[in-house]
C-alpha cells in the first residue's frame, strides 16, 4: 500500500490521502494510527478503509506527503471503525467528531512515564491562605500539577510553588501497568432456579459468539446483577472483554465494590473522573486486550476493544444515556450496534424497560429474559397513596402528616429512610416579596435555583453561578427576597426540624461529585450512621442498603410537568426504582407516595403494581400519535448569540421545510429554554413514519439553506429533551 486515505480528529479537514514511504508498508493498515503533516504541524490521524470514504477528486500521486510515523499503538478494530461510520451516519454528525471519542485526547499518544505529585513530609516555609487549601484537599490525592490544581481549586501556580518548596514529591508512574486479572470462580453465588436459567442463557449465547440482544427485564431486588455477572465470568474463562455501561459516574464506585467482591479484583473503570494517566493506562490496556472487563459511563463504548465478548447495559432504562452535546448519541441503541459490528451479545439490564426496548422484544429482535422475583424471600415492597388534596402538609412544610407518622415509626424500629424529591438545591426559585422581582440565570431563560449549602444560586443548564444576596437586584429592598417551593436542601431542613435526632445525608450530583464522596456516603449508610437519606434520581438506582425499610415520594407530580413525551413513563420508571430501594433484604419495606393526581394513570399503575396496564395504555397513545417507537422524531435546534440571527436562519429554514407524504415539520418557534450559554435558541421538530429516510431528508433540506457563520444549526435524531 502506498496511498492511504487518513481521516484526522478534524471536522473540519474531512479525510485525507497521504504516501506511505519505503520501510512503512507493513506498519500502515486501515486503522493505524499514524503522524502525519499538515502544512507545518504534525497531527495524528486513522488511516481508514479507502472504499469507505471514496473521494471524487484525488491528488495525484507525485503530489502526496508522506507519512512521517506509525504510532506503536494498537491499530483501531474494523468493528469499532464501522461503529464510528454508524453513529456519524446515523446521528447526522461528522465522522471525525465520533473517532475523538474512540481516541481521546493524551490516550493514544504521549509519554508512557508520567510525572504525578503527591504530598511529601515537608512543610513550606511560606503558608498562603491558597496553599493551605492546597494542602488540605489534596490530602492522599496523588496526581498532575493541573489534576492537583483542580481538585484543590487554587491556581496551578500555586501548584508549582508547593512543588519548588518541597511540600509536593514526585512520583514516576507507568502509564501501562497491568490490570489484574478478574477470577471467574471467587466467590461464585448461589443462584436460585429462575436466576440460574437465566444465567445459563447469557452463557450460552457468549459462548456462541454470536449477535443477540437480551432484555433482562427483573423486578428491583431480584439478582439481575448476578445473572450477568455470571455471563462476564465466561467471557473472563474463554479470554474475552467485557464492558459495563452504567448510567451514573455515582454508580461506579458501589458497582466496582460489588464486582471485587464477586471477582477477586476491581474491574478496569472508564469515566470523566479518571485523571489522565488513568485515562492513557485503561485506553492502553483495553486496546492491547490487557483489560478483560471495563465498567464505566457511555463514552466507554468507543473504546478499542480487540475481543469483545459481552456488552451490558445496567439500567438501560436511563435517559441519562442520551448524550445531549456534541455527537447528539443514545449509548443504550449505539451499544446494540456495537454488539451488532463485534457479533457479540448485548444485555439490557432494567426493572423498568423503555417503551422503545419493549418494543424491539414485541417484534422479536430481542429477546426477554425474566426475573418475577426477589431474590433470597425479600418482599416488593407495600405502595401507599398519600392525596396532599385531602392530607395537605402543614403551611411551609412538604412532608404530608402521614409521611411524618411513617418516618417515626420506621425510626422506633431502628430503621432508615429515604425521601426522593427529583429536585436539587433549596428552592428552585428566589424572588422578592415586595417588587416580585425574580433571579434569573444572565445567560439562560431559566431560573436561578437557590443552594442553602453552599450559599450561592446556581443555573443548573449553563452552570453560572453566584453568592446569595442580601437585597434585591431590582428595587434594593433588602431582606425582601424569599425562596418559593421545594429542593432537597429544603426537605433536609424540614426532617431535621420534625426529626432532631436523626442524622440525614443529602444525595444530590451537589454533594456527590466523585466516586470517593459515593464510597463515602455508602459507608456511613452501611455503617448506620445515617437515619434519613434525602435524595434525588441520583439514589433511585444501583444501592442496596439493607436496613431501609421506608420510602418517601415527596411530589410525584413533579416528573409530569412540563409536557415532554416520556413524562408519564420516566415517572413511572423513576418512582418504581427509587421503590425500590425499600426492604431489600430480610425487613419488609413499604413506599408511601405524595400526589394532587390520585387519578393518573401513572399515579394508579405505581399504586397497583401493573405495570403491564400501564405500558399497554401508554403503548397505544404513542401508536395513536405515531410517536416513538411507532414513529420518528428529530429536532433542528438554531442557536446564535444574536437573537435576530437565530430567529432569522430559523424561518429560512421553515420556509424551506420538506413538503413530502409521512413527514411534517412543526416551527420554528423559540425554543422552551429560550436562551442558553448566552445562545438563543429556536426549534424545529421533525415528525415522520418509521419508514422515512430522516437523515437523507434532512441531509438535502439543510444543504439548500445558507446561514451566517455566527449560527449554529444542530439536528438532533430521536431527541430526548425538548427544552
Amino acid at each position: 500500500m502506498t496511498r492511504v486515505r487518513v481521516l484526522t480528529l478534524n471536522a473540519a479537514l474531512g479525510p485525507l490521502d497521504y504516501r506511505v514511504p519505503p520501510g512503512l508498508e507493513g506498519d500502515v493498515l486501515p486503522g493505524s494510527i499514524v503522524e502525519v503533516p499538515l502544512g507545518p504541524r504534525r497531527i495524528i490521524g486513522v488511516v481508514w478503509d479507502q472504499e469507505r470514504l471514496p473521494d471524487d477528486s484525488e491528488v495525484p500521486d507525485a503530489k502526496l506527503r508522506p507519512i512521517f510515523a506509525a504510532l506503536p499503538v494498537p491499530p483501531i478494530p474494523a468493528p469499532l471503525r464501522r461503529l464510528v461510520e454508524w453513529v456519524a451516519d446515523y446521528y447526522m454528525a461528522p465522522l471525525a467528531a465520533v473517532l475523538r471519542m474512540a481516541m481521546p485526547a493524551g490516550v493514544a499518544v504521549g509519554e508512557r512515564v508520567i510525572t504525578e505529585y503527591r504530598l511529601s513530609d515537608t512543610s513550606p516555609a511560606r503558608l498562603t491562605p491558597q496553599r493551605a487549601q492546597a494542602l488540605e484537599r489534596i490530602g492522599e490525592f496523588q496526581a498532575s500539577v493541573s489534576e492537583l490544581a483542580e481538585k484543590a481549586e487554587v491556581s496551578v501556580a500555586v501548584i508549582r510553588g508547593l512543588i519548588k518548596a518541597g511540600a509536593l514529591e514526585a512520583i514516576e508512574t507507568s502509564a501501562d501497568a497491568p490490570y489484574p486479572a478478574p477470577l471467574p470462580t471467587h466467590a461464585a453465588p448461589s443462584l436460585n432456579g429462575e436466576q440460574h436459567a437465566a444465567a445459563n442463557r447469557i452463557i450460552q449465547a457468549v459462548d456462541a459468539q454470536q449477535f443477540q440482544t437480551f432484555l433482562l427485564d427483573g423486578v428491583t431486588g431480584s439478582g439481575k446483577t448476578e445473572v450477568y455477572f455470571e455471563g462476564i465470568a465466561q467471557a473472563v474463562r474463554t479470554g474475552g472483554q467485557v464492558l459495563v455501561l452504567l448510567p451514573e459516574i455515582a454508580l461506579t464506585q458501589p458497582f466496582l465494590k460489588r464486582f471485587e467482591a464477586r471477582f477477586g479484583v476491581a474491574p478496569t473503570p472508564w469515566h470523566s473522573g479518571l485523571k489522565q494517566s488513568e485515562r492513557r493506562r485503561a485506553w492502553s490496556a483495553v486496546a492491547r486486550g490487557q483489560a478483560q472487563v471495563v465498567v464505566g459511563a457511555r463514552s466507554a463504548l468507543f473504546l478499542p476493544f480487540p475481543q469483545l465478548s459481552l456488552l451490558v447495559v445496567d439500567e438501560a432504562h436511563e435517559t441519562s444515556f442520551k448524550q445531549e452535546d456534541g455527537v447528539r448519541y443514545h449509548a443504550r441503541d449505539v451499544a446494540v450496534m456495537r454488539g451488532k459490528f463485534e457479533e457479540c451479545p448485548v444485555v439490557l439490564a432494567t426493572a423498568t424497560p423503555a417503551l422503545e426496548t419493549r418494543h424491539q422484544v414485541s417484534l422479536g429482535r430481542y429477546e426477554e429474559i425474566k426475573l418475577a422475583a426477589r431474590f433470597g424471600g425479600a418482599q416488593l415492597p407495600e405502595i401507599t397513596g398519600i392525596d396532599l388534596l385531602e392530607t395537605p402538609p402543614d403551611r411551609q412544610r412538604w412532608i404530608a402528616p402521614p409521611l411524618v407518622a411513617a418516618i417515626d415509626e420506621t425510626f422506633e424500629k431502628g430503621e432508615q429512610a429515604l425521601l426522593f424529591l427529583n429536585r436539587r438545591g433549596y428552592a428552585p426559585l428566589t424572588l422578592c416579596r415586595h417588587c416580585g422581582y425574580r433571579i434569573q440565570c444572565p445567560h439562560c431563560t431559566s431560573w436561578m435555583v437557590e443552594h442553602k449549602i453552599t450559599h450561592r444560586l446556581a443555573c443548573h443548564h449553563c452552570g453560572h453561578v453566584m453568592p446569595s444576596p442580601r437585597a434585591c437586584p431590582e428595587c434594593k429592598e433588602e431582606d425582601a427576597l424569599v425562596a418559593c417551593g421545594p429542593g432537597v436542601e429544603r426537605i433536609a431542613d424540614e426532617a431535621k426540624a420534625l426529626f432532631p435526632q436523626a442524622r440525614t445525608a443529602i444525595v444530590t450530583s451537589d454533594t456527590l461529585w466523585s466516586p470517593e464522596k459515593v464510597a463515602e456516603f455508602v459507608a456511613s449508610v452501611e455503617a448506620g450512621a445515617v437515619d434519613i437519606i434525602i435524595g434525588t434520581q441520583l439514589v433511585t438506582k444501583g444501592y442496596h442498603f439493607p436496613n431501609l425499610t421506608l420510602v418517601g415520594v415527596i411530589d410525584a407530580d413533579l416528573g409530569l410537568e412540563g409536557g415532554d413525551l416520556r413524562a408519564a413513563e420516566r415517572c413511572f420508571q423513576q418512582i418504581s426504582q427509587v421503590a425500590g430501594r425499600a426492604g431489600r433484604a430480610t425487613k419488609p419495606g413499604r413506599v408511601l407516595i405524595q400526589t394532587r393526581m390520585m387519578g393518573a394513570g401513572v399515579i394508579k399503575a405505581l399504586l397497583s403494581g401493573d405495570a403491564e396496564r400501564f405500558y399497554a395504555a401508554e403503548a397505544e397513545s404513542r401508536r395513536h400519535a405515531e410517536a416513538p417507537p411507532y414513529g420518528r422524531y428529530a429536532a433542528i435546534i438554531v442557536s446564535s448569540e444574536s437573537a435576530d440571527a437565530a430567529a432569522e436562519t430559523a424561518r429560512r429554514l421553515g420556509r424551506a421545510a420538506p413538503q413530502r407524504d409521512g413527514l411534517h415539520v412543526y416551527g420554528p418557534a423559540p425554543a422552551p429554554l429560550a436562551q442558553l450559554r448566552g445562545r438563543w435558541r429556536h426549534r424545529l421538530l421533525v415528525h415522520a413514519a418509521r419508514t422515512t429516510n430522516v437523515q437523507g431528508v434532512i441531509q438535502h433540506w439543510l444543504g439548500s439553506v445558507n446561514w451566517p457563520t455566527s449560527v449554529r444549526v444542530n439536528v438532533d435524531i430521536d431527541p430526548y429533551s425538548f427544552l
